[in-house]
């Protein structure tokens, strides 16, 4: 996950760092630097922010050679 989709998955959720924060267990600034690029999470911090987000209803995806990107998960899939 990088930076750039954690940004994108809080923009299709309507989330602001404090509630990614919460909803993974860590700190405003540690989603806030990771974001800005600061700092690499550690792993587990990583896999949680990326759970906190998948299980709100994100999904990471690798387009066709576009690059990573975000998307929300169909209802009912």
């Amino acid at each position: 996950m990088t930076p750039s989709q954690s940004r994108a998955a809080r923009g299709l959720l309507d989330w602001s760092q404090q509630k990614l924060a919460d909803q993974s267990n860590l700190s405003e600034s540690s989603v806030r630097d990771f974001e800005k690029g600061r700092r690499v999470p550690s792993v587990n911090n990583l896999a949680a922010i990326r759970s906190a987000l998948e299980s709100a209803g994100v999904e990471f995806i690798a387009e066709n050679g576009g690059g990573p990107g975000v998307r929300l998960r169909k209802p009912g899939a």
